[in-house]
């Protein structure tokens, strides 16, 4: 299966822009969610190949927010083959 140079997925992260909305820096984030900075950083940075539930619901609960808020699928580019 051919991969794109961002690893195959269009999944971005908001992670950065729901912490500025909120006023937290990410270890504050890492705290409140039972996270780590590490993981949390790879969050932030579109860096994630998984993420697991746990994480996800810590994160959103945390957060205050829902999946749909902390991620979303950019559109293909014309031209792009499927995968």
């Amino acid at each position: 299966m051919p991969q794109d140079d961002d690893g195959g997925h269009r999944v971005r992260c908001h992670l950065d822009a729901l912490l500025a909305e909120r006023g937290l820096m990410l270890v504050q984030l890492a705290e409140l969610a039972g996270v780590t900075v590490v993981n949390l950083s790879v969050l932030k940075n579109d860096r994630a190949r998984a993420v697991r539930f746990s994480t996800l619901t810590a994160v959103c609960d945390a957060l205050g927010c829902q999946p749909g808020d902390l991620f979303s699928v950019e559109a293909r580019v014309e031209g792009a083959r499927s995968q």
